[in-house]
């Protein structure tokens, strides 16, 4: 498996595309213009705590305020609040927590009229960015991301990622954190800590250390409301938190992002420094060499293709997504109806995997896959879906089929799920719409794949356009069709068709129903 990280710069964006064997699975964008990323610390003052609501609405500079809930408040809360009156003040120096004496935890089912007041200072992190009408969604319980750790203020547990599995590692990490944990912090040891030695967790926690005594020193003079810790820049923290050994390239257009990067990875991963180039090219932009450009193209829209002729409906609503599988119209070689529905389904759930990391689907998913009779079939679709989804980073949850072959899954949603065009003005008709051209060659490709497995010879009539695309170049598509097919398409180009249409012929000039 490689894994590839793709990163386009612009004037005021820089996108990001995550490649594994090639298949784009990731796509995030960072704009000059977003100041509310998850992770960022703020701050802030209390505007509003509302009863009714057990939570409070917090001014953090955004047009909506952002939102505050009790049980996000952390159980240390009170101590957050006496040690920012201490800093403010300029009486506390030394920001290590040592010598912090540390107040009683707060009620886990307590009122949040009970402990915070309006116009109160607080230090709030931003959990969910703000998505659609809403404003930032934030946690007064901060944590510090690292390589190998998070760190925890104003608590004392550490925890290891559920995602170790041996004991003893778990053991000799809980051990080892515990030897170098500051007094005053928690620590969450994460996922690729494993193996690692003291060494390597000692320097991420010095790291971490240094970037909250660089906050803390801010306090005193930062104005309410106003940022005092940042994340990373947006490679370096889908570096920190998705980079492994798998990554075998990382090419980057910007060269400023590139040194940035390249000096982040001799951080982190200095045996892996050399696999960050800079692309260099006049002729060809860098999401159209690594063909992300199309990949975004046939996998944004309503109706997402895939192999064997099978394809997927995904519909938005406000309140959850629905996804609907289909087999489509194709013959098969498998024996009977239930081998078909069972092929699809595992073909359709590792593209629901797929989709919705590059969606950034978040919230309720319904997934509506063809109905099988076997209960076995049904609990291999189920792991198998939830193996495909284990290296999502986002939180989720996926519930069995039910008896309606429904399969309901949940995905944490922390930002704005990405949407991205892909209908185009019709070039023959002045108000009307149509797919993306690049797609028709896609449902050429999966026709062609089923009509070839019937007949020999094949006439396809197509717009000049399409015509010239597929027969022009070297190799062209048709060369690749023979070369996959053993068998040669003529194709002939026709003028009077609509931009898109196309139908196939057999070799006497009967049509080929698509």
């Amino acid at each position: 498996m490689n894994k590839e990280l793709i990163i386009r710069s612009s004037s005021d964006s820089v996108d990001f595309a995550l490649l594994k064997d090639g298949k784009l699975i990731e796509l995030h964008k960072e704009e000059e213009t977003s100041n509310f990323q998850v992770g960022d610390i703020f701050i802030a003052k209390i505007r509003k705590p509302v009863a009714g609501l057990n939570a409070a609405f917090v001014n953090v500079g955004f047009e909506k305020d952002a939102f505050l809930h009790y049980h996000d408040l952390g159980p240390n809360l009170t101590s957050q609040l006496k040690f920012i009156k201490l800093v403010s003040a300029g009486k506390i120096k030394d920001f290590s927590l040592k010598n912090f004496q540390f107040e009683k935890e707060i009620d886990k089912d307590g009122t949040i009229t009970d402990v915070i007041n309006a116009n109160q200072s607080i230090l709030v992190q931003v959990v969910k960015e703000p998505i659609s009408t809403k404003g930032p969604r934030i946690s007064a319980e901060l944590s510090l991301a690292g390589r190998f750790i998070v760190l925890v203020p104003f608590s004392d547990r550490v925890s290891i990622s559920q995602k170790i599995e041996d004991k003893k590692e778990k053991d000799r990490l809980k051990k080892l954190v515990q030897s170098i944990k500051p007094k005053g912090f928690g620590v969450i040891v994460r996922t690729v800590a494993e193996g690692k030695n003291t060494a390597e967790l000692e320097k991420d926690l010095q790291n971490l250390l240094s970037r909250w005594t660089a906050m803390c020193k801010k306090l005193p003079t930062a104005h309410h409301p106003s940022k005092v810790l940042g994340e990373l820049n947006r490679a370096s923290s889908i570096l920190r938190d998705v980079f492994n050994d798998t990554f075998t390239s990382i090419q980057i257009d910007d060269e400023e992002l590139y040194n940035q990067t390249k000096d982040y990875l001799q951080e982190i991963a200095p045996s892996k420094q050399s696999i960050v180039k800079f692309y260099q090219s006049n002729d060809t932009p860098i999401f159209e060499k690594y063909n992300i450009e199309r990949q975004i193209k046939t996998s944004f829209g309503k109706t997402v293709s895939m192999s064997k002729g099978a394809y997927l409906i995904i519909e938005h609503t406000e309140a959850l997504h629905v996804i609907d599988v289909n087999s489509g119209n194709r013959s098969n070689k498998a024996t009977n109806q239930e081998d078909t529905a069972m092929e699809v389904n595992m073909i359709a759930a590792a593209e629901i995997a797929r989709q919705l990391r590059l969606r950034d689907m978040g919230g309720i998913i319904v997934v509506d896959f063809i109905d099988m009779s076997n209960p076995e079939n049904r609990k291999v679709l189920f792991d198998f879906l939830r193996e495909e989804m284990s290296d999502d980073k986002a939180k989720h949850k996926i519930l069995p089929p039910s008896k309606f072959g429904l399969v309901q899954i949940t995905r944490q949603r922390v930002r704005p799920e990405r949407n991205i065009k892909t209908r185009e003005e019709d070039p023959n008709n002045e108000n009307g719409e149509i797919e993306a051209p690049i797609l028709i060659i896609d449902k050429i490709n999966a026709d062609l794949e089923r009509i070839l497995k019937t007949h020999k010879k094949v006439v396809l009539n197509v717009h000049p356009f399409v015509a010239a695309y597929l027969s022009k170049g070297f190799p062209s598509l048709r060369s690749k069709w023979f070369l996959e097919h053993k068998k040669w398409v003529k194709i002939i180009p026709r003028d009077a068709y609509t931009y898109l249409e196309y139908h196939f012929f057999d070799n006497k000039g009967n049509a080929i129903k698509d």
